[in-house]
């Protein structure tokens, strides 16, 4: 099962907008028409219960959504680009790559999250037109898509997790009690990823149960695949905890629940709080009476069920005592372990947004910096005299001159705006 994916996404641009003019057989005079730009499609994560792995993530890890068409004439607004939607298991957390912060845990069927905004599209020449500037030919350019880097990684979300060590008869548990279908054999390791299923007890009683890979001693050092498999038992609102009591393969019952326990517990403390069924399985092997030794011991700690997977013996009271439980849990959110940082996505963006624009001076050249420049730049057109007479009118209303006379600057001094490098004259 792919459970971590690493994944770039690009929202679409925004559209140019359009140089036009106005060409009817009455309108001698013209005057500017040219079309707003398309802004660009957005890029939106969507959970299912559909899916239950990150495959589709496996081989393309990089997606972008469509970019906004430019402007036409006669005022034609240019086409905007479709969003791009991509689905991901529930039970998924989304985390920005680089700090490694949760942006968003999907719990639910069906929720959303824009997770890079497309692009606003350009102002066509039609915006331009003013008292002075009668036939503007020039257009704004339509801004870029906003992008991100993503690490995705998926928590099996149940409501019920079965655990224990391998070969307890787990995956011939949940094959009776649900339609999985999972891989069954007579040795360890038959499960190597978990399996999900809904138990059907009536028709008003059901819950989804998580059949989680075996674990081993030292489990939460990350022996086998230890870390692989507690992660998915984070987000489980109850345990079934499934011993061998028949102890056929020469293991003590007693001492393999305390081992389980104790790597739970050291993987992760909350886990000991979570509440814990026990189900003793395969009684009907248990020929030395080992059950009522376990529950001599354990009887005050925990509800325990004699059960045998093999002949359904004991299930059904399991499964009604399973449901109660979580009725008495139903209003617990999943547990989470790390919080979820729901301003990210605003601060991540507007990081980027500096306002505070920078003059320094080297080698006898004024250079002016900042995203504000970076921004007009972008939506500007400097091959066009009209659009220049623009870019540099913005230069005076960000009063960028003023803070260059504050300088010492004097006429013929070089300035560098960006890439743009022009002589000064007031």
């Amino acid at each position: 099962m792919i459970d971590y994916a690493r994944i770039n996404l690009k929202a679409g641009d925004g559209g140019n907008g359009a140089v036009a003019w106005r060409r009817e057989k009455y309108e001698p005079t013209g005057g500017p028409a040219g079309g707003d730009g398309g802004d660009g499609g957005s890029i939106i994560i969507k959970s299912t219960r559909n899916l239950s792995t990150l495959d589709d993530f496996k081989y393309k890890t990089r997606y972008k959504a469509q970019n906004g068409e430019p402007g036409g004439k006669s005022k034609k607004f240019g086409k905007k680009g479709e969003n791009l939607i991509l689905k991901v298991p529930v039970g998924t957390i989304l985390r920005e790559a680089e700090s490694n912060t949760i942006i968003k845990d999907f719990k639910l069927d069906g929720e959303e999250l824009i997770i890079a905004r497309g692009g606003r599209g350009g102002r066509g020449n039609v915006h331009f037109k003013n008292s002075i500037r009668q036939a503007p030919r020039f257009a704004e350019n339509g801004k870029k898509g906003q992008e991100i880097d993503l690490v995705l990684e998926l928590k099996v979300l149940a409501d019920v997790g079965l655990v224990g060590l391998p070969n307890v008869g787990k995956s011939t548990l949940i094959s009776v009690i649900t339609s999985a279908k999972p891989k069954i054999a007579n040795y360890h390791f038959t499960t190597l990823d978990p399996n999900l299923g809904v138990v059907n007890i009536d028709k008003e009683r059901s819950f989804i149960v998580a059949d989680i890979p075996g674990l081993i001693e030292g489990a939460n050092e990350g022996q086998g695949l230890g870390h692989d498999f507690l992660k998915h038992i984070e987000r489980c609102r109850l345990l079934v905890h499934l011993v061998d009591i028949s102890g056929i393969e020469g293991r003590d019952p007693i001492e393999d629940f305390k081992l389980i326990n104790k790597e739970l517990s050291l993987y992760n403390s909350k886990l000991s709080d979570k509440p814990m069924i026990v189900a003793l399985n395969k009684i009907d092997l248990d020929f030395n009476d080992n059950a009522s030794k376990f529950i001599e011991e354990f009887k005050e700690s925990y509800k325990i069920f004699k059960i045998s997977a093999a002949t359904t013996e004991g299930i059904r009271d399991l499964l009604d005592s399973t449901y109660d439980l979580l009725l008495e849990s139903e209003d617990k959110q999943y547990d989470l372990i790390e919080d979820t940082d729901n301003t990210f996505l605003e601060e991540y963006y507007n990081k980027e947004i500096d306002y505070d624009l920078e003059f320094t001076k080297e080698d006898n050249i004024y250079i002016v910096y900042g995203k504000r420049i970076d921004n007009l730049l972008e939506r500007v057109n400097l091959e066009d005299y009209d659009s220049r007479m623009y870019f540099e009118q913005k230069l005076r209303e960000m009063e960028v001159f003023d803070k260059l006379k504050e300088m010492g600057i004097e006429e013929g001094d070089n300035v560098a705006v960006g890439d743009i490098v022009f002589e000064y004259f007031d």
